[in-house]
């Protein structure tokens, strides 16, 4: 729903009927995740995407046939044995798209989502997309942290259910497919669920206020990161040179990091990159960020040189070789990189490669599927934003 909350608004609080098409499940090399969604409005123009462009005409179409009974569909899309561009998925993946009509009578509990994504609040959105009995297609409920959930699912014990897993997923920032049996039975068969978790985006902190760090930083908003650039000297630390990141704070990156860390503020799909190759800075930061979650990225940039003095600093101050296995240094993939973007684009490409368990070589060189997955349910790395 992220994809296209700004016109979803609009329409909901108009009092109109949209198209909400959402991807709840992949199979092979499918072009879009789980979560990914498309709305054809109520003025028939549409916004977002399931596909990359693949099978958006027959979406759009499945909308408007939705949109004219009011009753939700569940369509699959893969290729086609026969004809490989008829109304499919030409890389040969699957998508399962469910397709409901959303106003402020199919979904009353929407406004309050909707201020929850406004204001960068957790929520996570349950949908049933399959079950014996058709009129409980498209039954909402309404999950958050710490508050009772919103809305029903037809069923009082699924309900309970639903909102122990919503909260689990919420957590870790996942979306997934969910199967129950009757009365909420895990791992039971009949009512499939769509769990779509909106958490805030991940945060991605760059110690150091150089031309690099200028660079690491735009690729960080790229990829869906809140990005932090910090730096104690406030000459380079400017808003002037990093106009595009979320916050540009002036002080000891260690103080800064231990207060945030301190506060929550930083959870397993974090990202640390230091680029100062400065002592003062790295040594203290990166022990710090050893208190980070396991799932956290940790990398450091410096010559092998400066990457070996760093370990020994480390170890005199305290770090375990458990810490320093953590550590991605010399930060970045060896891409041939010169150039402050280049380097970037490495970096960029290491955190990816680490978050997916990606190998690093082309693809042109490899076998078998190209979107690997670690296994479970897909991280969901869109921030929430109203834009």
């Amino acid at each position: 729903m992220q994809d296209v909350v700004a016109a979803l608004s609009a329409d909901w609080r108009a009092g109109a009927r949209s198209g909400l098409a959402t991807v709840v499940r992949t199979q092979r090399s499918a072009p879009r995740p789980a979560g990914a969604t498309m709305l054809r409005r109520a003025d028939d123009s549409v916004v977002g995407s399931v596909s990359g462009g693949c099978v958006e005409g027959a979406v759009y179409d499945l909308a408007g046939e939705v949109l004219a009974s009011g009753t939700p569909a569940l369509q699959r899309y893969g290729v086609s044995d026969d004809d490989a561009f008829a109304v499919g998925l030409t890389c040969g993946g699957i998508l399962d798209v469910f397709v409901e009509p959303v106003s402020p009578e199919t979904f009353p509990e929407l406004g309050g989502v909707l201020e929850d994504l406004e204001a960068g609040r957790p929520v996570a959105v349950v949908t049933v997309v399959a079950h014996p009995d058709p009129e409980h297609l498209g039954r909402h409920l309404v999950v958050r942290p710490d508050t009772p959930s919103e809305g029903a699912l037809g069923d009082a014990r699924l309900d309970d259910v639903l909102t122990e897993d919503a909260r689990g997923l919420l957590s870790a920032g996942l979306s997934t497919i969910m199967e129950y049996g009757a009365g909420g039975v895990r791992q039971g068969e009949g009512v499939e669920v769509f769990v779509s978790s909106m958490a805030p985006a991940p945060r991605m902190l760059v110690v150091g206020a150089i031309d690099f760090a200028a660079a690491a930083a735009r690729q960080g908003k790229l990829l869906g990161y809140r990005v932090t650039v910090c730096d104690a000297r406030g000459l380079f630390a400017t808003r002037a040179r990093f106009p595009d990141v979320d916050e540009v704070v002036v002080e000891w990156p260690s103080r800064y990091l231990a207060a945030e860390i301190d506060a929550g503020r930083f959870d397993d799909r974090s990202v640390v990159c230091v680029l100062t190759h400065d002592p003062k800075f790295d040594v203290p930061v990166l022990l710090e960020s050893f208190r980070l979650p396991a799932g956290c990225f940790i990398g450091a940039m410096g010559s092998r040189r400066t990457h070996n003095d760093r370990l020994e600093r480390l170890r005199a101050a305290g770090a375990t070789e458990e810490d320093l296995a953590r550590l991605h240094s010399p930060i970045g993939l060896d891409l041939g990189a010169r150039t402050p973007e280049e380097t970037a684009v490495s970096i960029a490409a290491e955190v990816i490669r680490t978050q997916w368990g990606g190998g690093g070589a082309a693809l042109a060189a490899t076998t078998g599927r190209i979107h690997a997955r670690r296994g479970g349910p897909a991280r969901s790395m869109s921030p929430i934003t109203s834009a």
